[in-house]
């Protein structure tokens, strides 16, 4: 696909099957833990599992993913996770669940490389990347509307995920036939080095534990919601609906001011905000706090989120940090469910939050300086390269 599409919506489309598995983990762990023999530490555990594959195959593929075709890697992706997620809802054999599971988590990571590495290639990947947060935030919100009704089980959730895979297939015949990046080095790697390696590194660091810390409440914010507060998986479900709802709204207005704030106050202050909502929805006993909680913070998280990718995007136009930092990401929200269980297990639910909203603001103040450091490299290769226009035209993407 072109850097110059103007509406890349394969790469919208892509994004949106590969990061609904995170989305949905808390009504698919509660029910795992609801509808077979298990534990809700096991259960958690499963969930870790299924994002632990995700990330492995972001890490694998940040290396590697330009030798081969867009359209091939993020088809194999696809029918993986069609045939993992199908066959993990169709029985009730916990090995065979986890199996599954863990073979979708394959492929939704494999979609997610393949629509980072596209979306670094464009050339405002925040307006993508905010399209894809719209996409996954309303699919998601509509399931958590939907599955509540449709009956119990554990298959539902992970059917969802298989047929949006489905759905999504058709829309990889838009994506290029050919790898975009077919020499090698004499090591087998991508023939340039990565740029801004300390900045990426941090990146990725900061972005594995804030998305441990978002991801360990995500994981049991169900359980807080019926065990906690006291509400039914219908009520619950109606939240997370209208906090993915708000959601929706903060992507919107993320995609509206654009890169107006620059990228430092947003993830900063953002993920500060963040950390204040995690501890008031974690220590919720009834339903206005948990409602209110929740609907802040999933209005906060993708906002921060769209900026952080665009940052990592930002780094390596090859779009090798955006597939990094997602991978990281992926491990992050991987380690989450497991996380959560274990911390609300020995601390409590409202002693789990405090610990993550610490951990939070910690990570803030690196992911902080990344932002800024960048800006301020942007701003001097652009003096440069405005002083120099002949060899700025050079490395002009083709039409």
């Amino acid at each position: 696909m072109s850097p110059r599409s103007a509406l890349p919506w394969p790469l919208v489309a892509l994004f949106t099957a590969g990061y609904l598995a995170s989305y949905l983990l808390p009504t698919t762990v509660g029910r795992l833990d609801a509808s077979l023999p298990l534990t809700a530490t096991e259960a958690g555990a499963i969930g870790s599992a299924l994002l632990l594959s995700s990330a492995s195959a972001g890490f694998l593929l940040a290396s590697r993913g330009g030798r081969f075709a867009p359209r091939v890697l993020a088809r194999t992706g696809l029918a993986l996770a069609v045939t993992g997620y199908g066959a993990a809802a169709l029985t009730d054999t916990v090995p065979a669940v986890v199996a599954g599971a863990m073979l979708g988590g394959l492929g939704s990571g494999t979609a997610t490389a393949v629509a980072a590495t596209g979306i670094a290639a464009q050339r405002d990947p925040h307006r993508v990347t905010t399209l894809g947060l719209l996409g996954v935030s309303a699919l998601a919100g509509a399931l958590y509307l939907t599955v509540p009704h449709l009956g119990p089980g554990h298959g539902l959730p992970l059917a969802a995920l298989a047929l949006t895979a489905l759905a999504v297939w058709p829309t990889t015949g838009q994506l290029p036939a050919t790898a975009p990046h077919p020499v090698h080095d004499a090591r087998g790697g991508d023939g340039a080095a990565l740029p801004r390696p300390r900045a990426g590194l941090a990146l990725a660091a900061a972005m594995l534990c804030w998305s441990l810390a978002q991801n360990s409440l995500w994981g049991v914010s169900g359980r807080i919601g019926l065990h906690q507060a006291g509400l039914s998986e219908v009520t619950v479900g109606v939240v997370f609906a209208v906090a993915l709802g708000g959601g929706l709204l903060g992507v919107v207005g993320a995609g509206a001011l654009g890169p107006r704030l620059g990228r430092t106050l947003p993830i900063g202050a953002g993920t500060a905000l963040i950390a204040g909502c995690i501890a008031v929805s974690a220590a919720a006993t009834d339903l206005v706090t948990f409602a209110a909680g929740e609907i802040a913070w999933n209005t906060l998280y993708p906002v921060v989120l769209s900026y952080v990718i665009g940052l990592a995007a930002s780094l390596d136009a090859r779009g090798r940090w955006a597939v990094l930092v997602g991978a990281a990401s992926s491990l992050g929200t991987a380690c989450g469910p497991l996380t959560g269980s274990l911390l609300s297990a020995h601390a409590g639910y409202p002693g789990m939050g405090l610990v993550l909203a610490a951990g939070l603001l910690a990570v803030a103040v690196p992911m902080t300086a990344v932002a800024l450091r960048t800006r301020t490299a942007d701003h001097t290769a652009a003096a440069r390269s405005a002083a120099r226009p002949d060899t700025a035209a050079r490395y002009e993407p083709a039409a």
